[in-house]
């Protein structure tokens, strides 16, 4: 198939390329930049330049590509760290979850794609209420902290513009925490950085419960989402959603950093506002059965705990499959 993938560069983008073109498809990918271009070309991809919120040359690098399947992997999250102004730090990625999502959606359709999937996310987003472990099926989070409103609005939109289009198969994959080679968790990403700086506290009794999957796991789904997947939503997350009290003291040891200062909620609040105290003490993680059965997907790492370990430095990617393997079989839907 002809695939045209909108963000070729990005954590995502820049795994799943040589996946698609291990797999015998023809790809075709974006970047804003000479440099990425020059990278996506070395990928084996076809570069090509546009930005995602110029409709213009959306609609012009999209009908020259004449795909079966556009992916939408568009972001503006590098080196983002700070959760207390939420919303300022996901604006350009807020306008690429709408004004982009309409530029491919339109452009799409007119070059007779049949297929969009859309980057989505699955955690923080889920109700915080019921169940530490949330489907697909459980909606969104109905009253968010004030400082993700917009945030939580872009997905939202996202999701029913891909899912609700009349003329293409719509699929959005919620990535849960995405960790590994060109992330914020990677082994020099600013989320490292911070947990062996100690800035990363662990607020209250730590209940949040946060789910993660790696950056080659995301892109394997996603991979998978090209040949088989039915519209709709779907989770991509690894098979232990874990409470902060739990993964961040092990994500520190593994880091080799001293453990995690442990802060009084009051003192989160001032520290990381409403929205940190949420992530820390009240969100719910992701469950990825239906990713799991319909996609016939299961993740390499199917713990965080593995990948951390093994996956937060660059592997090459061989055959279409992610190279280091965690050794471990998997254990599905286990809370920690």
């Amino acid at each position: 198939m002809r695939i045209f993938v909108a963000g070729g560069t990005g954590a995502v983008g820049s795994r799943l390329v040589p996946l698609l073109v291990a797999k015998g498809h023809t790809v075709v990918a974006s970047s804003r930049s000479l440099g990425g271009q020059r990278h996506l070309y070395e990928l084996g991809a076809e570069p090509v330049a546009m930005d995602g919120l110029d409709r213009t040359a959306v609609e012009q690098a999209v009908g020259k590509a004449e795909p079966d399947v556009v992916i939408h992997q568009m972001t503006g999250l590098s080196g983002f760290t700070d959760i207390k102004h939420f919303d300022e730090g996901f604006a350009l990625t807020n306008r690429l979850r709408t004004e982009g999502t309409d530029n491919l959606l339109a452009a799409a359709e007119a070059a007779g794609a049949h297929r969009l999937i859309a980057q989505s996310f699955g955690n923080w987003n889920y109700p915080r209420s019921g169940s530490p472990v949330k489907s697909e099926q459980a909606g969104l989070d109905p009253d968010p902290p004030a400082a993700m409103r917009r945030s939580l609005a872009a997905i939202e939109y996202l999701e029913s513009a891909v899912t609700g289009s009349e003329h293409l198969d719509g699929i959005a994959l919620r990535y849960a925490n995405l960790y590994g080679p060109g992330t914020g968790w990677s082994e020099d990403g600013a989320y490292a950085e911070l947990v062996r700086k100690r800035k990363m506290p662990i607020v209250s009794d730590g209940t949040g419960v946060w789910s993660f999957v790696h950056v080659d796991d995301a892109a394997r789904a996603t991979a998978a989402a090209v040949e088989r997947a039915a519209a709709g939503i779907y989770n991509v997350a690894d098979d232990e959603p874990a409470r902060v009290s739990v993964w961040l003291p092990e994500v520190a040891r593994t880091l080799g950093a001293r453990p995690p200062r442990r802060i009084p909620r009051w003192l989160g609040r001032l520290a990381l506002g409403e929205v940190g105290v949420s992530f820390f003490t009240q969100i719910r993680g992701a469950a990825n059965a239906k990713a799991r059965r319909e996609l016939k997907w299961e993740p390499v790492f199917s713990s965080w705990r593995d990948g951390f370990r093994e996956g937060l430095t660059a592997t090459p990617i061989a055959s279409g499959e992610t190279a280091v393997r965690s050794g471990h079989e998997p254990s599905v839907a286990r809370f920690g």
